[in-house]
């Protein structure tokens, strides 16, 4: 079920740029992030009435702040700015940079095996999504860059920290924790919202319930019982689905060598998942190392 989330994801490019409103990268992430996060919290009441208390607030505060303020916004504007597969190709890049920051992080030194998976995906990814003639964007890339590192943080954060009583609810509060500042900050940079038309509202709703709320329960669900090589692996499944729509949807073509990318891709998901170290179980964390991972992760 987990490798449900990043197909959501990878839905993004079409729905983002078929969709919505052009040229509003903060308005698309506030409206992706908030309404999710009221829905979830909704939700969550149903269960239990759970809410963090006392450090919990720092570190839901952390994992907000690089799963949805900082990853969304920058992650939209490399939609806006680069073309879709060479926006997707970053996500490529996320099994070597987990592996580092968890080392970093976590103290977790990464095994040959993950290394060498991890550059397997990147080449594959690389293939599949850099086409010939691809035009690049200096903003764009920068964007790509920082969204990658970003989620990349919020993974190794997650898989750190204890798992929350009510998981509904602990990502309702991170993604309200989110979206609060981006809606702020969308309404000062960008003013208000324009009319939208029933197509914007359509593509609101799908990317803030389906391929927010839904996708990251999930994700924040099963990544916790992977081995931490398996998530950034699993999670390349989001540029290969960007990459199938842009052929099904938006008549791109795909080549011999982008079908060789997928087969690699695909080859390196699949053996990151089987890795099952004998000794690799969930790290009880303190309320003084919650804190500090979150204060290294921001540096």
């Amino acid at each position: 079920m987990t490798v449900l989330a990043p197909i959501a994801w990878g839905t993004t490019y079409v729905t983002v740029t078929e969709f919505l409103p052009a040229g509003r990268p903060l308005l698309v992430a506030a409206a992706r992030v908030l309404p999710a996060g009221l829905v979830l919290l909704a939700a969550g009441r149903w269960h239990s009435r759970w809410r963090p208390r006392g450090h919990e607030w720092a570190t839901t505060a952390a994992l907000a702040l690089f799963n949805f303020a900082l990853f969304f916004p920058l992650l939209i504007v490399a939609v806006y700015r680069l073309p879709g597969g060479v926006a997707a190709a970053f996500g490529g890049l996320q099994p070597l940079l987990i592996a580092v920051l968890s080392w970093a992080i976590a103290g977790r030194r990464p095994r040959a095996t993950e290394v060498l998976i991890g550059i397997a995906a990147a080449v594959g990814v690389a293939l599949v999504v850099l086409r010939p003639g691809a035009t690049f964007d200096l903003v764009g890339l920068l964007s790509a860059t920082a969204a990658t590192v970003s989620f990349a943080v919020g993974v190794v954060l997650t898989k750190l920290v204890p798992a929350a009583p009510n998981r509904l609810a602990s990502t309702g509060w991170q993604l309200l924790i989110g979206g609060v500042p981006l809606a702020a900050l969308a309404l000062m940079v960008e003013g208000p919202p324009p009319a939208l038309s029933f197509t914007n509202m359509i593509g609101f709703a799908y990317l803030g319930l389906i391929g927010t709320a839904l996708a990251f329960v999930l994700w924040f669900s099963g990544i916790r019982h992977l081995p931490t090589a398996a998530p950034p692996l699993l999670g390349l499944a989001a540029p290969l689905t960007g990459v199938a729509l842009g052929w099904l949807v938006l008549d791109q073509s795909l080549n011999a060598v982008q079908l060789i990318g997928f087969a690699i891709t695909i080859g390196a998901m699949a053996r990151g998942a089987m890795l099952r170290p004998p000794k690799e179980r969930a790290m009880p964390v303190s309320p003084t190392l919650h804190l500090d991972a979150a204060c290294l992760a921001a540096r």
